[in-house]
């Protein structure tokens, strides 16, 4: 993958991952914003304050992930992107981490 085909995807992913969280706030699904800088997409949940963060990393061509969890890193492999260590898909993670933080089930997808 080129350069600018991971960037593209990788704002395209940022932009999805955005855009569900929003969905489920307009929902009263779970208390969150969402605000983005460049390549970071920054959750905050406003009930605790607890943060999850998202950016890309070009030179790795990977999206890494920050929670209170740990930090986790994911390649996009067969149409997906995938933890570099578990596998887990993106968007499974994410739902795990957002459901954990933020106090109420969320599932997220792709």
């Amino acid at each position: 993958m080129t350069e600018s085909e991971f960037l593209e995807l990788a704002e395209e992913t940022l932009d999805g991952i955005e855009a569900a969280l929003d969905r489920l706030a307009e929902q009263d699904m779970v208390d969150v914003e969402c605000s983005r800088s460049g390549n970071v997409l920054e959750i905050e949940f406003l009930g605790n304050g607890s943060k999850v963060i998202v950016n890309s990393q070009a030179a790795m061509q990977e999206l890494w992930v920050a929670a209170r969890s740990g930090g986790f890193h994911y390649r996009h492999v067969d149409g997906q992107w995938s933890d570099t260590r578990s596998g887990l898909e993106l968007f499974a993670a994410l739902s795990e981490i957002a459901t954990a933080q933020g106090g109420a089930p969320v599932v997220l997808e792709p």
